[in-house]
């Protein structure tokens, strides 16, 4: 038999982490790269100001203007922003613990790219945070330790127009490259097609894909005004973005809000997505592994939510689902509540 696919946390690791999203949820002020300290800097004129002195996602040293020292709220400001930088540190102190325990955290760099939508409200305003980055703020979320799966890619999905109160001037691109990354958009694969994803220059392969659901069963690029941009329009992604929470992407240079799917359509989703993928294998088995262990969780979990989530699907996914599980079955063989939830769902001979 296969070793079980998750482990569940201890339940004081459990509320570090709930302590930890609650101060993502609440923050005011988002501090991405070290906590760093505050510092006096003096300029030609002689006017002496606060600078917040701190390491970015790069290893490199930043100064953050905060204020000038003479000015009649310089103490106050000063006071306030020391408490913040305390707070990050502990803060910090958490994300470790909870890293060499097994929760999932974004490497610093995906971070650093999340923080500016995070800060504009973007994910408030209803964008999800998709993709394997998604998987691991869910798994984070139920309290469960899992295998590690890497990426290179940040997928941002747009269910519909997104309420932002005030959109960034300069759209999408002008706010990840607030990250301090270069972002560029990526060429179509014709000239007439716009951009859909947004890579960092160079040789580098960190990419940001923006996505919305199709409206038909065709992919196509549909345009996204208010976030300035074009998006891949995929189908069955309207069933995953349906039902949605908040949640915290957590890492070693800070902590933001983003929204996720909840665990079972993700499940459900990436079993369909998994039979869609042509000549991309290690895709497909990424999609089958993920879509297990979500399986695995909530069918043990949350009893009844798979088959409730089952119920939405769309039914001319049904039969791809059905392929999709009768892959797993071997791997969910240590967890036979949850197997016979899912196949009974899913109406699985």
């Amino acid at each position: 038999m296969p070793p079980p696919l998750y482990r569940r946390q201890p339940p004081s690791l459990a509320t570090t982490y709930a302590d930890v999203e609650n101060h993502a949820l609440h923050q005011d002020e988002y501090l991405v790269g070290t906590p760093g300290a505050i510092s006096i800097r003096q300029n030609a004129n002689r006017t002496r100001y606060y600078v917040r002195e701190y390491y970015d996602f790069e290893g490199t040293k930043r100064d953050q203007y905060l204020g000038q020292v003479d000015s009649p709220d310089g103490q106050a400001l000063v006071d306030s922003w020391r408490s913040r930088i305390d707070e990050a540190r502990q803060l910090r102190g958490s994300v470790r613990l909870l890293a060499r325990e097994g929760y999932s955290v974004l490497a610093a760099r995906h971070l650093a790219a999340i923080a500016p939508l995070s800060r504009h409200g973007v994910f408030e305003a209803g964008a999800v945070l998709v993709g394997t980055h998604a998987f691991e703020v869910i798994a984070n979320r139920l309290g469960i330790r899992v295998a590690a799966f890497g990426t290179e890619d940040v997928d941002i999905a747009r269910p519909s127009k997104l309420a932002l109160a005030e959109p960034p001037a300069g759209g999408l691109l002008a706010m990840l490259r607030e990250s301090g990354i270069d972002f560029v958009g990526v060429p179509g694969f014709a000239h007439t097609v716009p951009s859909t994803s947004f890579k960092e220059k160079g040789r580098s392969r960190f990419t940001v894909d923006l996505l919305v659901p199709a409206r038909g069963r065709a992919i196509e690029t549909l345009p996204v005004p208010e976030l300035e941009a074009h998006a891949t329009a995929l189908p069955n992604l309207r069933y995953l973005l349906a039902e949605t929470q908040m949640g915290a992407a957590i890492s070693t240079h800070g902590v933001v809000t983003v929204r996720v799917p909840v665990p079972e359509r993700f499940a459900w989703h990436k079993l369909i997505v998994a039979q869609l993928r042509t000549g991309r294998d290690a895709k497909s088995r990424k999609d089958l592994r993920q879509a297990a262990v979500l399986l695995a969780a909530t069918g043990e979990l949350h009893p009844g939510a798979l088959e409730e989530a089952f119920r939405k699907t769309p039914l001319s996914a049904r039969t791809l689902i059905r392929k999709s599980l009768a892959r797993v079955r071997d791997d969910l063989a240590p967890h036979p509540g949850a197997w016979q939830e899912a196949a009974s769902a899913a109406k699985l001979k």
